[in-house]
């Protein structure tokens, strides 16, 4: 069996600088108007929640018109400094479901979750709530801007992650196709036995105790899980790199023996180099989005 790629410093460092090209080429041409549309959506949800409290006023008397409504729950959400995430809301507040129906069987639940916000409520952009007074014109203004900046930007960078990842995973599965590979429906691979035929690949999957995004049968029979990773900065590389793709290689490569699973990871964004070399040496193979062929040449080699 054919070892997988090992890359050397200077190979690393010559994709790192192609892959920052590539990454800045696309934040530049990110379209602007996505993001001066969410905010002009969001602009109306912070100040239709406004409207309806009185300026956070009596948030109790109209509860159930604002946590009722996904839009203004979102909103709701936004008020606090940081804001509160959906999940981190349920925990705080105790809360099993958000839906309206569950907020109409439960008073008390909708009187912890304004009970939640209140706690954390941003005290800089809703200065006159603390203060107990009526807000200024600059200062509800001012407030329904950063409201809906933080709302906007949020949901921009949650788009890019999901279409750079979902751009990417598309980018492999055509690759594996041109090389005569063919997609099988997802499954829960708890050994190798039960992983695709040689030639087959299927997207996300179980493999052992771990998620994989893509899992191929390589032609020499060894299964090959690929994580597809997309960073916006060296910083966050090591969460996506290090922290999951590598401790994955590790797991799978403890799981089911070295001979048997080729962990990888295809990359694109920013990373460090020698957050690359630490996952090379915990036995991840890296590729990335930006060449291919490379994935694709050693996939053929398998042949052998």
């Amino acid at each position: 069996m054919i070892d997988p790629p090992v890359w050397e410093d200077a190979q690393l460092e010559s994709d790192l600088h192609e892959a920052k090209t590539a990454f800045s080429k696309e934040r530049l041409e990110e379209p602007l108007e996505d993001y001066l549309d969410a905010f002009d959506e969001y602009q109306s949800y912070v100040e239709e929640i406004l409207e309806a409290t009185v300026d956070l006023s009596q948030i109790e008397q109209v509860a159930l018109d604002v946590l009722g409504d996904a839009r203004l729950l979102e909103a709701f959400r936004y008020l606090a400094g940081p804001p509160i995430s959906q999940d981190d809301l349920k925990v705080l507040a105790e809360a099993s479901s958000l839906t309206l129906a569950s907020l109409q069987a439960s008073p008390e639940l909708v009187q912890r979750l304004i009970a939640v916000v209140r706690q954390v409520l941003d005290r800089r952009r809703f200065a006159w709530v603390v203060e107990e007074r009526e807000p200024t014109e600059a200062e509800r203004n001012a407030a329904v801007m950063a409201s809906a900046a933080l709302m906007a930007a949020s949901r921009a960078q949650t788009k890019r992650r999901t279409l750079g990842k979902e751009t990417q995973e598309g980018l492999v599965k055509q690759a594996l196709r041109d090389l005569g590979f063919v997609e099988v429906p997802s499954r829960k691979i708890p050994n190798i036995s039960l992983a695709p035929e040689p030639g087959q690949f299927c997207g996300e999957s179980m493999l052992g105790n771990r998620k994989a995004d893509i899992v191929l049968r390589l032609w020499d029979h060894r299964a090959m899980p690929i994580e597809c990773k997309v960073s916006n900065s060296s910083t966050n590389s090591v969460k996506r790199l290090n922290n999951d793709a590598a401790v994955k290689a590790t797991s799978w490569k403890t799981d089911f023996g070295l001979r048997q699973v080729v962990p990888s990871a295809v990359l694109s964004g920013v990373y460090k180099l020698h957050n690359l070399k630490d996952a090379q040496e915990r036995g991840l193979t890296i590729f990335w989005a930006h060449n291919l062929q490379a994935l694709t040449d050693w996939i053929i080699q398998t042949k052998n």
